[in-house]
């Protein structure tokens, strides 16, 4: 059985604190969008709501994080997807696309707002002290998980909302194809994440968020360098 080291096992607490608000407030984005578009579907299911309870997936929001956390990889999960009606949409591929694009966006605004919080007050901390180092690594991580959950959610794959996103885009012709596709997209899923890094010499989706969400958190704390 692994061992971990008190360090360790604080920076999974950290990356899994981390992740709770950025997922919450990425399914609340969603709900939120699809309301002021007309949709009422998701207030009516209880999800315009920062209660991380209404959110929760078993497997998506607790046991994946859990799982990439003591494995030391980056940390990403979804939450139940948010109920939405497209059919409330005056504009249907317009309602489609801008309610998808919603939860990403929330991440990024927040990765955005966090990392200039940090310039203002990373310069004058002491990374040679224990608080100061904890407080880099909250940022650090806070801003990486919000931008990880963006890229991740951006995949086309069921029940991602990068799925969504191109639906509106897909010949008609296409779609009943595209349904059938779904049904095995939890599969695909878990080929993705867990298969593949044991066939391959490397990670796809490891080395597609390092090349994504991990540049782009690298430029945005530049008082880590």
């Amino acid at each position: 059985m692994p061992t971990f080291s008190t360090e360790q096992l604080i920076f999974g607490l950290i990356q899994l604190l981390c992740f709770v608000p950025a997922i919450v407030v990425h399914d609340f984005a969603h709900g939120f969008v699809a309301n002021r578009l007309g949709d009422p579907t998701a207030k009516r299911a209880g999800r315009l709501s920062f209660n991380p309870l209404k959110h929760i997936d078993p497997f998506g929001t607790v046991i994946l994080p859990i799982l990439l956390a003591l494995m030391g990889g980056p940390v990403f999960g979804y939450a139940k997807p948010v109920p939405y009606n497209p059919r409330y949409f005056k504009n249907l591929k317009q309602g489609e696309v801008l309610t998808g694009l919603a939860g990403p966006a929330s991440n990024l605004i927040m990765a955005l707002l966090a990392a200039g919080v940090a310039l203002l007050v990373m310069p004058g901390m002491n990374l040679n002290t224990d608080t100061g180092l904890w407080i880099a690594t909250v940022f650090f991580v806070f801003i990486r998980i919000n931008l990880i959950l963006m890229f991740f959610n951006l995949l086309p794959i069921p029940p991602l909302d990068g799925s969504s996103i191109i639906v509106p885009f897909l010949p008609q012709k296409a779609l009943p194809t595209w349904y059938r596709i779904q049904q095995y997209a939890l599969p695909v899923f878990f080929i993705i994440v867990f298969v593949l890094p044991m066939i391959l010499p490397f990670s796809p989706l490891s080395a597609y968020l390092n090349a994504t969400a991990g540049n782009l958190s690298n430029m945005l704390t530049p008082w880590l360098r």
